[in-house]
């Protein structure tokens, strides 16, 4: 039984026992006055104020937080800004080696993977790409959008690249596309103008073209395919492609990239003539260096910033929402690299 004893005001109080205890066999009530209580909960008391304080001090700090929210970028839903990597020129029956060196990259760059052409070597056929491609660059078949090349054409009809790649060829006869990464609009074309019935102005892959970038206005847009319009590499210049430059140009298109020669050359931004236009002008991008024997340079071209015919390696761009960073990252032991960023300027 407890009794509650209150103390009556102005008189002392003797000490108070807050103790129970036992003594010969019976129960010895002690009587505990609120005071004794009071003296019991305080250290409880206490222990819940500060939590309480804790809590309320976590919760202002969140709602400050949200307050001033870190503004995510639109190039994915994490913030996080896009990834294309790739080359061109990758995996040669007779030189397996250099495509092994590039894949080795590839497994440690998350990303979008483009492939411009000579994917499977020297002839495009069902054995080239699954005894060659297939265990190299093939280990990122999920994450890859290919563009064919000349030596996919030397099997009739390009016909083993489009069983293997499915899908992600696009159609067969019809090998080219786009698609959109982390608000960039990308598109891949077949630039083997005579297998496919021509690729200048008014050809059905040129008016594709121009009613896919109509379609898809973008601040941002890359385009890539085997044979490129500029080149100080041993094949040169390909004239055939200046229409689909002409029609990317007048988009605001603002990368193109290429393979076909075994080398890895940088442009300066330019319009279709292949004059400097620094506001304009597309940055075109040699990056044949997927593991195919290197060749080197002829006679130097206008506009060329660097250029390398010694390293196997794969040119990684970061996309953000109005600019870009380029890297060209060496396989071992080559050590040459390449770095750099640029702007958007197309409408959107």
């Amino acid at each position: 039984m407890l009794y509650l004893s209150v103390g009556r005001p102005g008189l002392s109080q003797p000490a108070v026992n807050c103790v129970n205890s036992l003594g010969r066999g019976r129960f010895i009530e002690t009587t505990l006055s609120l005071r004794c209580i009071v003296k019991k909960l305080l250290p409880l008391i206490l222990i819940a104020g500060v939590i309480l304080l804790v809590s309320g001090i976590e919760s202002i700090g969140l709602r400050m937080l949200d307050a001033h929210p870190r503004a995510a970028s639109p190039a994915s839903p994490d913030g996080t800004p896009a990834v294309l990597v790739g080359a061109g020129d990758i995996a040669d029956c007779h030189e397996i080696e250099g495509a092994k060196a590039t894949a080795a990259l590839l497994a440690n760059i998350p990303g979008t993977i483009f492939a411009a052409g000579d994917t499977g070597c020297p002839d495009g056929t069902v054995e080239n790409f699954t005894q060659c491609y297939d265990p190299t660059w093939g280990r990122f078949k999920d994450r890859t959008r290919p563009a064919p090349g000349n030596h996919e054409y030397h099997t009739k009809g390009a016909l083993p690249y489009f069983q293997y790649f499915g899908a992600a060829a696009g159609e067969p006869g019809k090998a080219y596309y786009s698609y959109e990464l982390g608000g960039w609009h990308i598109i891949s074309l077949d630039s083997d103008c005579s297998d496919i019935g021509g690729c200048g102005a008014g050809s059905r892959e040129e008016q594709w073209l121009r009613q896919d970038l109509a379609s898809h206005p973008s601040k941002c847009t890359v385009a890539y395919w085997h044979h490129p319009l500029f080149s100080s590499g041993q094949h040169g210049n390909s004239f055939e492609m200046r229409a689909f430059w002409q029609d990317l140009y007048h988009a605001g298109a603002t990368i193109v990239i290429n393979g076909h020669d075994h080398d890895y050359e940088r442009f300066a931004p330019q319009d279709p003539d292949g004059h400097l236009d620094r506001a304009k002008g597309i940055r075109e991008f040699v990056a044949g260096t997927g593991g195919r024997h290197r060749r080197h340079f002829g006679a130097i071209i206008p506009n060329s910033e660097v250029h390398d015919a010694d390293s196997f390696g794969v040119l990684k761009l970061t996309l953000y929402p109005d600019h870009y960073t380029w890297q060209f990252i060496p396989a071992p032991p080559a050590t040459f690299n390449d770095s750099g960023e640029g702007t958007c300027h197309g409408s959107s």
